[in-house]
């Protein structure tokens, strides 16, 4: 056998051996994170798909839905449990992400999630709750204001994409969402990226607002590298621009209380890009600005979120305890 042969052999067959020890390595990772940070909530069976959710509290009805790379323990970290003191709370883990299912393989669309989660509220007996969305979730919320008008009593977009913008998916997204990059390269994510590399992601998301004390503890930010809620991530981010895109000649017919919430340093989902472009177009939407604060207003500032929900509710005709 020719000695070319036998080196291209043997390197085949060392690239064979480091992806079985990538997948073993992978797996051991998220068994790791998975007994850490177990379901907080209950696994609702929603059209063949689980969903995990959480409710907490009582009143009137408001879903927390969480953004890119997270999971509904961003919410229950401080939100929700405050909350939870005048209404009946439910924080869901988006499809794909953490403890509910991909929808299916080529990444689920901001309405196929609407309609998912939509679906969910309804089997546990939500049935015309303020929807507050942030970052990522806020495009979900706002198709779940488009696609399922009956079954909204007000929408809260935090730090939400709205409108379409310019800048470029991030190589990071593109090498992911790939058809035979992103499944080559994330089991090596899974298994050779340390947890600290995802604190530090954490860290540069609420720029330039300080992490909460125990925030990065309580979040489980192992659970970001597992492959399955890398790949949902990557394909969902992939293609929100053209589904943002394709909602807006529906933003019009919304005519549900609104209350938009943006900080004014926001580097990741600009204010002047989103947020107030769809306050000028929507008579229904009311825009709270918020000075210096970043993409995490939840944590950063909340009590003006807070303010905007209690505003909402108003408007809704809803009235949480005092």
């Amino acid at each position: 056998m020719p000695l070319a042969v036998r080196i291209a052999l043997a390197c085949l067959l060392a690239l064979a051996l480091l992806w079985v020890v990538a997948q073993l390595l992978a797996l051991a990772h998220e068994a790791r994170a998975e007994a850490a940070f177990p379901p907080e909530g209950r696994i609702l069976d929603v059209n063949g798909h689980r969903v995990h959710a959480l409710s907490m509290g009582s009143g009137p009805d408001i879903v927390l839905i969480h953004g890119a790379s997270g999971n509904l323990r961003d919410m229950t970290y401080s939100l929700a449990p405050r909350l939870a003191k005048r209404y009946r709370v439910t924080v869901f883990d988006r499809p794909g992400l953490d403890y509910s299912d991909r929808i299916n393989r080529s990444g689920a669309s901001i309405r196929q999630q609407a309609e998912l989660l939509s679906d969910a509220a309804r089997q546990i007996g939500i049935k015309k709750p303020i929807v507050l969305g942030h970052s990522y979730g806020g495009a979900v919320a706002l198709a779940w204001a488009v696609h399922r008008p009956g079954h909204i009593a007000a929408l809260v977009p935090l730090a939400s994409p709205a409108k379409p913008w310019e800048s470029d998916l991030s190589l990071y997204y593109r090498v992911l969402s790939h058809p035979v990059l992103g499944p080559l390269v994330i089991p090596f994510l899974t298994a050779f990226v340390h947890d600290d590399r995802v604190e530090r992601a954490v860290e540069s998301i609420f720029q330039p607002d300080p992490v909460p004390p125990d925030y990065i503890a309580h979040i489980g930010a192992p659970l970001t590298l597992r492959r399955d809620s890398l790949r949902a991530n990557a394909l969902q981010r992939a293609q929100l621009l053209d589904q943002i895109t394709a909602l807006q000649p529906a933003l019009d017919t919304l005519d549900l209380p609104i209350e938009l919430v943006h900080g004014s340093a926001d580097t990741t989902v600009g204010l002047h890009i989103h947020a107030e472009p769809l306050a000028r177009q929507l008579d229904a939407a009311n825009l709270a600005r918020l000075p210096g604060t970043g993409h995490m207003p939840h944590h950063a500032n909340e009590d003006s979120v807070v303010a905007a929900i209690d505003r909402a509710a108003r408007r809704a005709g809803l009235h949480p305890a005092d």
